[in-house]
């Protein structure tokens, strides 16, 4: 049975992830954690699939995911009681198109770049009450059907600012089950609450997300009675190099220090070298960093306790265009080694 203190849900009896995979593209491929993709794809449009569009690019991204976690479990898609799931595009079409192929039951979400985060959580949530035995928790994006959606098509060339996140081709995807299956285990959910300071700059991700993540961070400490010295790492994403720098002035003012925190926005690629400005953006973002990276740390036992915090900017194409301001969101997720002595 969970406990709940305010937004957050602790779980005495961890449910447990008991398989993971992340598949990217060419350029996440070349980046810091391509090696540890499960797949990385050549060519992200599918052409010789049959692809035509740029969102069933997406489609066919996810797909390919979820079914490598499936085949690391060893279960098939009839097994799977439930699925969470977004993306970025309109109406998570991407998702749903995914989940029509797979044809398991689907709840879809939207969380923009935080949806990772948010679809774990709720996994591990039905997991804890018995209500799914074997749930999945999957997430994607794409860089060109984000752009063209969000900003300018490619072929516009437009010119992005030093502010700009370059949104990942990737997408990863989780098996949560209930406590007592092998794997790494999920101590604790915060949900978070919508934030909004009035950023309105479409190229500042990370400034528009940044009050999300300090929120949700006090939250998630305040509620775990601890401090960032008590994990191994906090993870966010993906605030960038940007809201990285500003959550540290953020938290300096509640009084901590972050000199334990990882973003998946700077994990995914090297910006010196890539040219992602700022950093890495995107559902799959973080969704891959934490497939490919941080849940192999705390299986492996490098790692026994993190806080896996994703955020994301609440904006339409629409509402941008209309010169609102972004609103933020950012759900945590706190991870322990399969020991289970992660928590103090």
């Amino acid at each position: 049975m969970s406990i709940r203190r305010r937004d957050t849900l602790l779980f005495p009896d961890p449910p447990a992830i008991a398989a993971w995979a992340a598949v990217g593209g060419k350029k996440e491929g070349e980046g810091p954690l391509g090696a540890a993709l499960d797949e990385r794809l050549a060519d992200a449009s599918f052409a010789a699939e049959g692809c035509t569009s740029w969102e069933d690019a997406e489609s066919r991204l996810q797909q390919r995911c979820i079914r490598r976690c499936l085949r690391k479990a060893g279960v098939t898609a009839r097994q799977v009681e439930l699925a969470f799931a977004g993306d970025l595009q309109a109406q998570c079409t991407a998702s749903a198109y995914a989940m029509r192929a797979m044809g398991v039951p689907f709840a879809g979400l939207y969380g923009a770049c935080s949806t990772m985060a948010e679809a774990l959580a709720l996994a591990a949530a039905f997991a804890a009450a018995g209500y799914s035995e074997r749930t999945l928790a999957v997430t994607s994006s794409h860089f060109c059907a984000a752009e063209r959606q969000f900003r300018t098509p490619l072929n516009y060339g437009g010119k992005r600012t030093p502010t700009a996140q370059w949104t990942a081709t990737a997408a990863g995807a989780c098996l949560v089950r209930p406590a007592g299956a092998p794997g790494v285990g999920v101590a604790s959910v915060t949900f978070g609450r919508v934030q909004d300071y009035a950023v309105r700059d479409i190229n500042n991700m990370g400034a528009a997300m940044m009050p999300a993540a300090a929120g949700t961070l006090l939250a998630c400490f305040g509620a775990l009675r601890a401090a960032p010295q008590d994990f191994d790492a906090v993870i966010t994403g993906d605030l960038g190099a940007v809201g990285s720098e500003l959550l540290y002035a953020q938290l300096r003012k509640e009084g901590f220090s972050l000199d334990n925190h990882l973003d998946c926005g700077c994990l995914l690629y090297d910006r010196d070298e890539q040219h992602v400005k700022a950093g890495g953006s995107g559902a799959g973002c973080s969704a891959a960093a934490l497939c490919a990276y941080i849940l192999p740390q705390l299986a492996a036992g490098r790692w026994r306790r993190v806080l896996f915090v994703a955020t994301g900017a609440l904006m339409s194409q629409a509402t941008f265009l209309q010169g609102q301001s972004i609103p933020g969101i950012a759900h945590a997720v706190e991870l322990i080694a399969p020991t289970g002595e992660g928590r103090a």
